[in-house]
């Protein structure tokens, strides 16, 4: 069940000098194109985005939309070349890869901008660098909840490569040659992004004494947080994406089951559960956390279309056609 994206507009209180911009949007699967179907108004006249990808269905697409396309993967730095130019401001949502303890991602990507960073340090403002990366680099948490200035923990390999790839790009604004921000994402949903196939398969949740916190943020919300984040976003600082829902995971799929007229799924003991899942589910299941997004609101002022959970649901409910 797919919704129309929400309207977007530019904030209106961006000086008419910054209205004409060029930016490069890295990585352009569900987030970046989201962002670029919010910014698809503006984009013939007063923006030029540049969207990098490797797949071809999403060159399509963000050239359908106005954007420039350039066909580049971030594994092979000789498609990378083409990229300086476009690097006064970056929004970067590529994820690192799934192997190792670093991002070598970010550094081919910041070698190929090199040149941009390098000239505007001793020309002009630093550019502005945009980076999404994960809540999951806390680790299990217990079940706290805290802000932005809590210590990174990160337990898994993944996390891990997230943190790497933080510490290189906040070394950027370290060295005054970016100004970048950082937002930390937890799961990422929206009315077609909701877990139906679990539910289906009837994958077991925890019972309510085993189970864990989970964040959450609307896919749309994120993508406008990143634009926001260009502009109002402090160098480097961390912001986190998330929501105001205050829930358990199994509760999380519960509302979803309810809503969309399936089964809820069985609660286990946490050794059941392990016995059924995927260690990489399972390690999902196995860190339990609360953020704060007080930072999210009052610096970045953003205003989240779907606040919760609750509200994202009720929007679907309302969009399903009658049976």
């Amino acid at each position: 069940m797919r919704l129309p994206s929400a309207p977007f507009a530019a904030p209106r209180a961006l000086p008419r000098r910054l209205r004409r911009f060029r930016l490069l949007v890295v990585g352009c699967g569900d987030v970046g194109m989201r962002l670029l179907e919010q910014l698809a108004p503006k984009l013939r006249d007063a923006i030029d985005v540049v969207a990098v990808t490797r797949r071809p269905e999403q060159q399509v697409a963000a050239r359908a939309l106005g954007a420039r396309a350039i066909a580049a993967d971030l594994d092979d730095r000789r498609t990378l070349r083409r990229l300086a130019p476009f690097a006064s401001r970056v929004v970067d949502l590529a994820p690192p890869p799934a192997t190792g303890r670093d991002d070598p991602r970010s550094a081919r990507l910041i070698a190929a901008c090199g040149t941009t960073l390098i000239r505007r340090r001793r020309t002009g403002p630093p550019p502005r660098w945009v980076y999404v990366s994960t809540t999951g680099v806390y680790g299990d948490c217990a079940g706290a909840a805290f802000d932005e200035t809590r210590p990174v923990a990160p337990a898994s390999a993944r996390a891990i490569r997230r943190v790497a790839a933080e510490r290189r790009l906040r070394a950027l604004t370290a060295r005054g040659a970016a100004r970048v921000s950082i937002l930390r994402a937890p799961g990422i949903y929206a009315q077609d992004r909701l877990p139906v196939d679990r539910l289906r398969r009837g994958t077991p949740a925890l019972v309510d004494a085993d189970d864990v916190y989970t964040n959450h943020i609307h896919a749309d919300d994120l993508a406008r947080a990143t634009w926001l984040a260009l502009f109002r976003g402090r160098p480097g600082r961390v912001y986190h994406a998330v929501d105001d829902s205050d829930l358990k995971m199994g509760a999380y799929f519960d509302k979803v089951a309810d809503v969309l007229g399936l089964p809820r799924p069985p609660r286990l003991p946490r050794d059941a559960v392990a016995a059924q899942v995927s260690p990489a589910m399972l390690s999902f299941m196995s860190e339990s956390r609360r953020l704060a997004n007080r930072r999210l609101k009052r610096e970045l002022r953003c205003r989240l279309r779907w606040p919760t959970v609750d509200a994202t649901l009720a929007d679907a409910t309302a969009a399903s056609p009658e049976p």
